[in-house]
């Protein structure tokens, strides 16, 4: 199955295990039929389409599935999935397929299929409901819940026998002796209410200090994979919040440890099998330690932060290597994922012809089909293939051990010549593997995961001055602006065919109003900070809880499910609360807003100790945390040339400063810095600036020279 990242929910009741035990089954069979289509024909989802064809009869989350399950009193079986997901879809087609099994889904229970993509407001609750069983989840997810939507099973991938099993005995208690169920169900109601959500919440702290935040480290080295890089886990997850929050630690605090331990991570997932060594783009995860053996679902959320990261990591260590991998990601994007209106799909299937990872791996005939002699040796030997297969069943997925230009020198060849042959060969195969039946797209788009591509090409384009991808994040925000922005600044989740549709999450909020707020601070045009000051405004209006200040994932509409969550800590997506502190924070000191000031210290003081006992699970919370404890720099640019030296300043590693100006002295910090004739940078703290510089060389060693300690007792400060 498709396992999740490490459980940190506790485990409420022993009884729910107890519970969980009694519904053991046993053989795999599969029975399938021609069935008409059912109602999730007509549903946006691409995912829930896939099931149309089953002989279940689905709902999508609906009151009328909801108001049915009351009135016949059955418990509603709750089913999440995703397209790229590899087990949804055997599971699909082993169970839901199955005649008999949806004999029994259609008797006893109200079925209601999920895409956690679309709702992630449910699977988060029902996800939450597995982990407090379980001790952990994934997906496919199956939830059985009372009529109410209080769950009291929860599990993940299930083969039909099995399946039939544990619905028959869930089927019997609920008709024959239901309060053991309506008290499980209660218990692990309150349980999700609780966890991750307001009771976890830690004391207010206001003042950080710079060795408060140096201390992280302690509880985040141990860890570490020092010698394949990540963390020391089976299954490997790219996880780009951690690596972009220790890449600003070093940055910070110079500790070369964690550099070493960033780059680590970033040459082997470049070099392994997590990575496309043909077409660009990341897997979403690997199912063994060393990166090698992908789940090969591409998701759009994974390559867009791995994008940002690689830029970010070639600032600080430029190396060909990170460029191949952002500028091939970045072409994998725009050739597999563009909805050719300026935005992307969703992700790319696992499977294709039934078979996962079939599209992209290469048996030795193969490959003899389809280089000559030379190509084929030198392709053999730089990605590992074995005569037998270096995976299963014959087969060989590409991957390398080494840069090429280690590889060049082990192997006693030119690079040019090397790079002539590899690129000739990678076309070959390129073009073959192009001929062959491709994995299918998810073509919705969704305004938080598009969002995150606005800031891939804008850190892209810092890292390496290519002005297309400049115009391709305008293109990107302004599509969002016109298919999912509403006039009152609420906004749309999900997009396809034309419509916009489902009433947006706060993770859309959070993270478009960041792109927003990036988007200024690159091209110093206003009009998206007041974008971004508008979408904020409606999220702290529909989302925030005045008591604690944290922001719920679900406004106040979306009111008809068990739990109203917060979203906190810090997974395969940074969580939308630690982006939103972050934003406060940028678009407060931009604004001279002290408000938004408040609220973001507000956010980070009643999360420090949780932060604090366990930074990897909160990592984009510590970057905010080091911001705080050393200071940002506020960096205004004001003159003709303002917007090319704000590139130039730029394609430094400036990860603390927040960027400002232009022609115009347009926000408070500006005022009385226009000079005529002139084009000036001030590098300024706490609104208290040096003098003004007009070279980009001269900011940087201000800054660096501030940074370092090495000006601490400095008196030029105006």
């Amino acid at each position: 199955m498709v396992s999740g990242t490490k459980s940190k929910l506790p485990n409420i009741l022993g009884v729910l295990f107890l519970f969980i035990c009694g519904f053991t089954g046993c053989k795999e069979e599969q029975k399938e039929e021609n069935v008409n289509k059912n109602r999730l024909a007509e549903a946006s989802s691409p995912y829930l389409r896939e099931h149309a064809d089953n002989p279940v009869d689905w709902y999508e989350w609906s009151d009328e599935a909801i108001e049915k399950a009351k009135e016949e009193d059955k418990p509603i079986i709750i089913s999440v999935g995703y397209a790229a997901c590899h087990w949804c879809h055997v599971m699909e087609r082993e169970s839901f397929m199955d005649s008999s099994v949806a004999a029994i889904m259609n008797r006893d229970f109200v079925s209601i299929k999920i895409d956690r993509e679309e709702r992630p407001d449910i699977d988060k609750i029902y996800m939450n409901a597995a982990q407090l069983l379980n001790g952990s989840g994934g997906w496919p997810l199956n939830a059985v819940a009372l009529p109410d939507g209080k769950p009291f099973f929860a599990g993940t991938y299930f083969p039909p026998e099995e399946w039939k099993n544990i619905l028959n005995k869930i089927a019997k208690a609920y008709k024959e002796n239901k309060e053991p169920l309506v008290e499980t169900a209660k218990a692990l109601t309150e349980g999700i209410k609780s966890t991750n959500s307001l009771g976890d919440l830690g004391v207010q702290k206001n003042e950080i200090s710079e060795a408060e935040y140096l201390s992280v480290m302690d509880a985040w080295k141990p860890r570490f994979d020092k010698d394949k890089g990540g963390y020391q886990v089976e299954q490997k997850f790219p996880l780009p919040v951690s690596w972009d929050a220790l890449l600003q630690y070093y940055y910070l605090t110079e500790d070369e440890e964690v550099l070493q331990m960033v780059k680590t991570t970033l040459n082997n997932m470049a070099r392994g099998g997590i990575y496309d060594q043909l077409g660009g783009g990341f897997s979403r995860y690997t199912t063994d330690p060393e990166w090698l053996i992908p789940h090969f679902e591409k998701m759009l959320y994974d390559n867009a932060q791995l994008i940002s990261l690689y830029s970010k990591a070639y600032k600080v260590s430029p190396s060909e290597e990170y460029k191949i991998v952002i500028e091939e990601s970045l072409e994998f994007v725009e050739r597999e994922l563009s909805n050719n209106e300026g935005g992307f799909y969703s992700s790319l299937n696992a499977d294709s012809e039934g078979e996962e990872g079939k599209y992209y791996v290469w048996t030795i005939t193969e490959l003899r089909n389809t280089l000559d002699a030379s190509e084929l040796e030198l392709i053999t030997n730089y990605y590992n293939i074995e005569p037998y297969g270096n995976w299963e069943k014959g087969k060989n997925i590409l991957y390398r051990q080494s840069s090429p230009e280690e590889f060049v020198r082990e192997e006693g060849i030119s690079y040019e010549n090397f790079k002539a042959s590899m690129t000739g060969a990678e076309k070959k195969l390129l073009e073959e593997r192009q001929n062959r039946i491709s994995p299918s797209v998810d073509d919705k788009s969704l305004t938080a995961w598009n969002a995150m591509m606005v800031d891939a090409y804008l850190n892209a384009f810092l890292a390496l001055g290519n002005e297309e991808y400049l115009k391709s994040a305008i293109n990107n925000a302004n599509f969002l602006t016109d298919k999912m922005l509403n006039p009152d600044y609420s906004l749309w989740r999900s997009y396809k065919d034309g419509e916009s549709q489902i009433n947006a999450f706060l993770d859309d909020y959070a993270l478009l109003s960041q792109a927003y707020i990036n988007l200024y601070q690159v091209t110093l045009d206003i009009s998206w900070l007041r974008k971004a000051e508008k979408v904020i405004g409606y999220a702290i209006k529909n989302f925030r809880d005045d008591k604690t200040g944290m922001f719920y994932y679900t406004s106040g509409s979306h009111n008809n499910l068990v739990a109203r969550k917060m979203e906190l800590d810090d997974n395969v997506i940074p969580s939308s609360n630690s982006i939103m502190a972050q934003n406060l924070y940028t678009l407060g000191t931009l604004l001279e807003n002290g408000q938004y000031l408040e609220m973001s210290e507000q956010m980070v003081g009643q999360m420090y100790d949780q932060v604090m006992d366990d930074p990897s699970y909160y990592a984009n919370w510590t970057k905010l945390i080091g911001t705080k404890a050393f200071g940002a720099f506020e960096i205004a640019i004001v003159g003709k040339e303002a917007q090319q030296k704000n590139f130039d300043l730029q394609k430094e590693y400036l990860p603390t400063s927040i960027f400002m100006g232009g022609e115009k002295e347009n926000l408070p910090l500006l005022k009385g810095k226009l000079s005529q004739g002139e084009t000036l940078i001030y590098v300024c703290q706490n609104k208290t600036c040096k003098y003004p510089v007009p070279e980009v060389k001269e900011a940087v060693d201000i800054i660096e020279n501030y940074r370092t300690g090495r000006e601490e007792n400095s008196n030029i400060w105006n």
